[in-house]
């Protein structure tokens, strides 16, 4: 009888993890770990003196400071915001709930820049509703906090959102019987998201660490734009810029350190499956607040788009044809490519990691220090490693950006399936293995038909990382091959005002068309 039951469970299934955890850890190696190292080849050839002397200047250390004052800032704010809506929209019977999350969540899709873009033609001189003190304030480091602040809050809420509509109901319903709203959501709620909230946490934090294009626009001077500028431009050195960095990368092994501390010594958690879905928890007297602070996130997140289209006007829409070039395909080929990439990493990746297995969580520790570390850091790993002859024909198309992508956007589809599985008990697997069923059919059949649905959520989170992407391909980018946040950014300095906003509108639209074309996939599967 030829079947699963009957096969040794010997050579084929070790053969089978053999090849695709390899296989998955040579594009991380490829990716992620060599371009962070090749810069240090630079070492031996460094004609600049001592490049450690830098990181003796008292200026360098206060401006470090000083970024993670304002990284602090916005992590405290975003926390602040996205947490209380999480819980709101995710477990009580807000008025409108569905429609205040999508509103607060679309900015998110969105780089950073274009919000900041937003609240200048709101805010700034000439805005809107502009003066000289909200110019002030905008263009000041607690402009950029406020702006990142909101852009990256919606991080926050989604993955929160996603762990608490996850989560085995049972220990909330039994709750609701004494205790109020306030405690099951802080006794139960939170705690049972906690790994969902640390993970949140540190992506914002990184986020906000390495953002370059809303402090330079904001003229606000950061820790991240002083490494770019040693990367770009006329002064450009490298091995400068590495000793820069250490500093940096030693604030990635404690952001790890924080993550696994702050979730309970567990990058995921095992919720539970969802055995069935609770009724909403009744507010009573408080639903008509907590309602109003719903509404008033989900207007703050949106009013920023709204601004740009106001202020693009049917004159920055006529003259996108003359504008946008290649912009919109440039944006989608290594963005869906460099998506589809992690989305099949991170099933042997992730699964590996939500069974605490240790080649693959040293895989992940790699993706993460890609993630955290500099943007501009990889991107001339990135070029060092691919800019020889017998890769030309790599590095001098799109794909060296789709690859950058992978780089630096691998962790969020590995975590994101992982969290996945950690919901699978191993025992279900376990069984299966009993009975013969080897690695690659154990996959095939078990983990990733019951979780479909987190496949296709992941592939479509880093699409929209990708797509939101500025910094990453900045610096290698081919000629002509510019994605639209680059041409936006670019443009931002000479190009008409109205025109720029039109194509931030073009890059709104890329990303909720790119959401449209998924959630019924989202749907279908939740539906089964």
């Amino acid at each position: 009888m030829a079947s699963a039951v009957g096969r040794a469970p010997g050579r084929w299934p070790v053969t089978t993890r053999i090849v695709l955890v390899g296989s998955a850890g040579t594009i991380l190696l490829a990716a992620c770990l060599l371009p962070l190292l090749w810069p240090l080849i630079g070492l031996a050839s460094a004609e600049r003196g001592n490049p450690l002397a830098l990181l003796a200047d008292p200026a360098l250390w206060s401006l470090l400071v000083r970024t993670l004052g304002v990284t602090a800032a916005v992590l405290g704010l975003a926390l602040g915001i996205g947490l209380p809506m999480a819980v709101l929209v995710a477990r009580t019977d807000v008025a409108g709930r569905g429609a205040a999350l999508v509103l607060h969540a679309f900015p998110a899709l969105l780089p950073p820049l274009l919000p900041a873009l937003g609240w200048f033609h709101l805010l700034g001189r000439q805005g809107l509703i502009g003066n000289q003190a909200s110019a002030a304030l905008l263009f000041s480091e607690a402009g950029v906090v406020l702006t990142l602040g909101l852009a990256l809050a919606p991080i926050v809420t989604a993955l929160t959102a996603l762990a608490l509509w996850n989560a085995d109901p049972s220990q909330e319903e039994a709750a609701r019987v004494t205790a109020s709203p306030g405690r099951v959501a802080t006794r139960i709620l939170l705690p049972a998201a906690r790994p969902a909230i640390a993970l949140a946490g540190v992506v914002v934090a990184a986020l906000a660490l390495s953002e370059v294009g809303v402090p330079t626009f904001l003229r606000a001077r950061t820790y991240a734009a002083a490494v770019f500028a040693r990367l770009g431009g006329v002064d450009f050195a490298p091995v400068e810029a590495l000793f820069l960095t250490l500093p940096v990368l030693a604030l990635t092994a404690m952001l790890l350190v924080a993550e696994r501390w702050t979730a309970g010594g567990r990058s995921f958690a095992t919720l539970g499956l969802r055995s069935f879905r609770s009724a909403p928890m009744a507010l009573g007297p408080w639903r008509a607040p907590a309602s109003l602070f719903c509404w008033l996130v989900a207007a703050l997140s949106a009013t920023p788009v709204a601004a740009l289209a106001w202020r693009a006007g049917w004159e920055g829409f006529a003259e996108l044809p003359r504008w946008i070039g290649n912009g919109v395909s440039n944006s989608l080929l290594p963005a869906a490519l460099a998506a589809t990439i992690i989305a099949l990493v991170a099933i042997p990746v992730g699964h590996g990691l939500a069974r605490r297995d240790r080649i693959t969580a040293g895989m992940d520790i790699v993706a993460f220090a890609a993630f955290v570390a500099p943007p501009a850091l990889l991107g001339v790993g990135l070029v060092a490693l691919w800019n020889r002859p017998e890769t030309g024909w790599l590095y001098g198309s799109w794909l060296i950006i789709a690859l950058g992508y992978v780089g630096r956007y691998a962790t969020i589809g590995v975590r994101a399936f992982a969290a996945a599985c950690a919901q699978l008990p191993a025992t279900i697997e376990d069984a299966a293995r009993v009975f013969g069923a080897g690695y690659g059919a154990r996959l095939a059949r078990i983990v990733v038909p019951l979780h479909a649905r987190a496949f296709v959520g992941g592939w479509l989170l880093t699409l929209l990382f990708c797509l939101r992407d500025l910094e990453t391909a900045t610096l290698f980018y081919p000629p002509g091959e510019e994605p639209l946040p680059i041409r936006i950014f670019t443009l931002e300095a000479n190009g008409p005002e109205a025109v720029v906003a039109a194509l931030a509108c073009v890059q709104a639209a890329l990303s909720a068309i790119a959401v449209a074309l998924t959630l019924p996939l989202l749907g279908a599967r939740a539906a089964r």
